[in-house]
Protein backbone atom coordinates (compact mmCIF):
# COMPACT_ATOMS: atom_id res chain seq x y z
CA UNK A 1 0.00 0.00 0.00
CA UNK A 2 1.28 3.46 -0.85
CA UNK A 3 1.39 5.88 2.04
CA UNK A 4 0.59 9.57 1.65
CA UNK A 5 4.23 10.40 2.36
CA UNK A 6 5.24 8.25 -0.65
CA UNK A 7 3.60 10.61 -3.13
CA UNK A 8 6.04 12.95 -4.78
CA UNK A 9 9.01 10.60 -4.33
CA UNK A 10 11.15 10.08 -7.43
CA UNK A 11 11.17 6.25 -7.16
CA UNK A 12 9.63 5.14 -10.47
CA UNK A 13 9.58 1.47 -9.41
CA UNK A 14 6.78 2.06 -6.91
CA UNK A 15 3.38 0.94 -8.12
CA UNK A 16 0.97 3.72 -8.97
CA UNK A 17 -2.41 3.44 -7.31
CA UNK A 18 -5.26 4.37 -9.63
CA UNK A 19 -8.39 6.18 -8.50
CA UNK A 20 -11.21 3.72 -8.20
CA UNK A 21 -13.96 5.94 -6.84
CA UNK A 22 -15.88 8.75 -8.45
CA UNK A 23 -16.07 10.95 -5.37
CA UNK A 24 -13.94 14.11 -5.36
CA UNK A 25 -10.74 14.06 -3.33
CA UNK A 26 -10.71 16.14 -0.14
CA UNK A 27 -7.47 16.70 1.74
CA UNK A 28 -7.59 16.78 5.53
CA UNK A 29 -4.90 18.32 7.70
CA UNK A 30 -4.69 16.53 11.05
CA UNK A 31 -2.18 16.43 13.90
CA UNK A 32 0.08 13.38 13.88
CA UNK A 33 -1.53 11.89 17.01
CA UNK A 34 -4.98 12.13 15.45
CA UNK A 35 -3.71 10.54 12.23
CA UNK A 36 -2.25 7.69 14.28
CA UNK A 37 -5.57 7.22 16.07
CA UNK A 38 -7.46 7.18 12.76
CA UNK A 39 -4.97 4.67 11.33
CA UNK A 40 -5.37 2.43 14.38
CA UNK A 41 -9.17 2.61 14.09
CA UNK A 42 -8.94 1.89 10.36
CA UNK A 43 -6.74 -1.14 10.96
CA UNK A 44 -9.08 -2.47 13.65
CA UNK A 45 -12.00 -2.16 11.23
CA UNK A 46 -10.00 -3.31 8.19
CA UNK A 47 -10.52 -0.05 6.30
CA UNK A 48 -8.25 2.27 4.39
CA UNK A 49 -7.44 5.61 5.98
CA UNK A 50 -9.75 7.39 3.53
CA UNK A 51 -12.65 5.03 4.22
CA UNK A 52 -12.02 5.26 7.97
CA UNK A 53 -12.12 9.07 7.89
CA UNK A 54 -15.39 8.95 5.92
CA UNK A 55 -16.93 6.43 8.33
CA UNK A 56 -15.83 8.37 11.41
CA UNK A 57 -17.28 11.59 10.01
CA UNK A 58 -20.55 9.83 9.17
CA UNK A 59 -20.73 8.44 12.71
CA UNK A 60 -19.98 11.85 14.19
CA UNK A 61 -22.65 13.53 12.09
CA UNK A 62 -25.24 10.96 13.13
CA UNK A 63 -24.81 11.77 16.82
CA UNK A 64 -24.35 15.52 16.38
CA UNK A 65 -27.34 17.52 17.58
CA UNK A 66 -29.42 18.87 14.71
CA UNK A 67 -29.03 22.53 13.91
CA UNK A 68 -32.36 24.20 14.44
CA UNK A 69 -33.22 27.44 12.71
CA UNK A 70 -33.10 30.37 15.07
CA UNK A 71 -36.20 32.39 15.85
CA UNK A 72 -34.11 35.52 15.59
CA UNK A 73 -32.39 36.45 12.34
CA UNK A 74 -28.75 35.48 12.26
CA UNK A 75 -26.24 38.33 12.21
CA UNK A 76 -25.16 37.31 8.72
CA UNK A 77 -28.75 37.68 7.49
CA UNK A 78 -28.90 41.16 9.01
CA UNK A 79 -25.56 42.01 7.43
CA UNK A 80 -26.75 40.74 4.06
CA UNK A 81 -29.95 42.80 4.34
CA UNK A 82 -27.92 45.89 5.16
CA UNK A 83 -25.62 45.27 2.18
CA UNK A 84 -28.64 45.02 -0.13
CA UNK A 85 -30.11 48.23 1.32
CA UNK A 86 -26.80 50.07 0.88
CA UNK A 87 -26.54 48.88 -2.72
CA UNK A 88 -30.07 50.08 -3.49
CA UNK A 89 -29.46 53.45 -1.81
CA UNK A 90 -26.24 53.91 -3.80
CA UNK A 91 -28.15 53.41 -7.04
CA UNK A 92 -30.61 56.15 -6.04
CA UNK A 93 -28.02 58.71 -4.94
CA UNK A 94 -26.67 61.33 -7.31
CA UNK A 95 -23.28 60.10 -8.60
CA UNK A 96 -22.02 63.70 -8.59
CA UNK A 97 -22.19 63.85 -4.77
CA UNK A 98 -18.83 63.84 -2.96
CA UNK A 99 -17.89 60.50 -1.38
CA UNK A 100 -18.18 61.78 2.21
CA UNK A 101 -21.69 63.15 1.56
CA UNK A 102 -22.74 59.84 -0.06
CA UNK A 103 -21.45 57.93 2.99
CA UNK A 104 -23.23 60.33 5.37
CA UNK A 105 -26.55 59.89 3.55
CA UNK A 106 -26.20 56.11 3.37
CA UNK A 107 -25.34 55.94 7.09
CA UNK A 108 -28.29 58.22 7.98
CA UNK A 109 -30.68 56.03 5.98
CA UNK A 110 -29.37 52.68 7.26
CA UNK A 111 -28.76 53.66 10.88
CA UNK A 112 -31.41 56.34 11.17
CA UNK A 113 -31.01 59.93 12.27
CA UNK A 114 -29.05 60.35 15.51
CA UNK A 115 -31.95 62.13 17.22
CA UNK A 116 -33.97 58.87 17.07
CA UNK A 117 -31.22 56.45 18.13
CA UNK A 118 -32.60 56.28 21.69
CA UNK A 119 -35.89 54.92 20.26
CA UNK A 120 -34.30 52.04 18.37
CA UNK A 121 -34.91 48.66 19.95
CA UNK A 122 -32.17 46.91 17.96
CA UNK A 123 -29.37 49.02 19.47
CA UNK A 124 -27.94 48.64 22.98
CA UNK A 125 -29.10 51.30 25.39
CA UNK A 126 -26.46 53.56 26.89
CA UNK A 127 -26.22 53.31 30.64
CA UNK A 128 -27.55 56.43 32.33
CA UNK A 129 -24.79 58.84 33.21
CA UNK A 130 -24.83 60.17 36.73
CA UNK A 131 -23.67 63.73 37.23
CA UNK A 132 -21.44 64.53 40.18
Amino acid sequence: MIEVSDFGSKDSTSPVRRRTGIDPISAVKMPERLTEAVDAWAEAHRLTRSDAICKLIELGLKIAPPVLPSEHPVASEATRSEEIAIHEIETLLDPALPADERERRIRRLTEGPPEFSHERIDLPKDSPKHGT
